[in-house]
């Protein structure tokens, strides 16, 4: 299924991608903009994104890797006390 046409990007495509990648570095963070350029590609209109990003976490090489889970919420509550 072509998910961008603006570049011609299937659904094949990206999940091919992020198996690559996810190959190459088991703990990269894969992002819309990191498949595009694995693919040799840039993003043009953008109307694409959504079912890009469905298309994305329907890929079960995704997933963050564990010892970057949290990262977020211990920044947070770290900075939850500055300023006081």
């Amino acid at each position: 299924m072509i998910v961008c046409h603006c570049t011609g990007i299937t659904d094949r495509d990206i999940h091919a991608a992020i198996d690559w990648m996810r190959q190459a570095d088991p703990e990269t963070i894969i992002t819309p903009g990191k498949i595009y350029r694995a693919l040799g590609r840039s993003a043009d209109c953008g109307g694409c994104l959504p079912l890009f990003l469905d298309t994305m976490r329907g890929n079960d090489n995704l997933e963050v890797p564990r010892n970057l889970r949290g990262l977020r919420r211990a920044a947070t509550s770290e900075d939850a006390n500055e300023g006081r």
